[in-house]
């Protein structure tokens, strides 16, 4: 479990594949303070294992299924990375709750700046739209934000300078691709109304405050 609270970027150092299985090895100072083989890392908001380390970077392995389903097997070495250890018991929860489980990988389609933030505007498929609300939260390749505006087919977020200078979304362009994951409180919602033998309607979903 994850908070979209990147901790620090760090960069990837090498990259090796063996029997279609894709070695990560990322140079990074802030989280191998108490990591462990076997912690679970965010890396642009997909969830990995901690393979390997050393007191300057860190292993993992994108298996099949997380290739098919992210962007990371594209990245190049010396490329940047979000990256966000598991949440901890005793830590601040700044953020929501985010799994690591990336739905899909979208496109950013447009990139404007405004006053005090930058304005992305991000196409994903019909079926997340649906899954998103307007003001509600969504995960970014590992970053929480909120949605700003929700369009039929697309959604804007905005960057301000503190996101901008802490995670990798500055460096976006238009075309990019983006992780994207939608607030995993709604996809519950969603699978309780979709049920019709629960008696939980979208009437009364509003009637209790949602």
């Amino acid at each position: 479990m994850f908070t979209g609270i990147v901790e620090e970027i760090g960069t990837i150092k090498k990259i090796t594949t063996q029997q279609s299985v894709v070695n990560l090895t990322i140079d990074c100072e802030t989280i191998l303070s108490d990591m462990h083989i076997g912690d679970s890392i965010s890396v642009n908001g997909a969830c990995l294992t901690v393979v390997d380390f050393n007191k300057h970077s860190f292993s993992v392995q994108v298996i099949k299924g997380t290739e098919n389903k992210t962007y990371l097997n594209h990245l190049n070495q010396s490329a940047e990375v979000n990256l966000e250890r598991a949440m901890s018991g005793q830590g601040r929860f700044g953020g929501h709750f985010v799994l690591g489980h990336v739905d899909e990988v979208a496109k950013i389609t447009r990139i404007q700046a405004s006053d005090n933030s930058k304005i992305v505007t991000i196409k994903p498929t019909t079926t997340l739209i649906k899954q998103m609300v307007q003001q509600g939260s969504i995960t970014v390749d590992g970053v929480s934000l909120t949605i700003f505006h929700l369009k039929d087919a697309e959604f804007d977020i905005h960057l301000i300078p503190e996101t901008r200078r802490s995670t990798i979304l500055n460096q976006k362009r238009v075309g990019d691709s983006v992780h994207i994951e939608t607030d995993m409180l709604f996809k519950y919602v969603e699978k309780i109304v979709s049920n019709n033998e629960s008696g939980l309607s979208t009437e009364k979903l509003r009637a209790f405050g949602f």
